[in-house]
């Protein structure tokens, strides 16, 4: 039996936002994460990723299944393929590298907000 998804899962101010490092589209990363201990069906996928629509969410999955990363699980719902668990050491190098960098990450963000609110559009 698998554990279901905790839907704390991913933090509020999680650096996926900030790290200029993506994997696919906003979603795709935290998906990927989400299926990495096994297939999931779409309502689960929900849990953890409260912020998504369930028309983005569809979106995303559609990406992924035609970039080659998930695939649907017969009666499972969808399931990561060999290319995306290929990914995740890649992934966890991005997400210790924008831990790493948070700081500045986040400084850098701050101070391009100021930049487009000082402009004069």
């Amino acid at each position: 039996m698998r554990v279901p998804l905790e839907p704390d899962m991913f933090d509020p101010v999680c650096p996926t936002t900030l790290t200029p490092i993506r994997f696919g589209d906003k979603w795709a990363g935290m998906i990927l994460r989400c299926l990495e201990g096994g297939p999931r069906r779409f309502s689960e996928l929900r849990v953890p990723l409260p912020g998504v629509t369930a028309r983005t969410l569809t979106r995303s999955l559609r990406g992924l299944e035609r970039d080659g990363l998930v695939c649907r699980a017969e009666g499972h719902g969808y399931a990561l393929t060999p290319l995306a668990v290929s990914m995740l050491e890649p992934m966890n190098a991005a997400c210790a590298w924008a831990r790493e960098h948070w700081d500045e990450l986040i400084d850098a963000r701050e101070a391009g907000l100021g930049l487009a609110a000082d402009s004069p559009h």
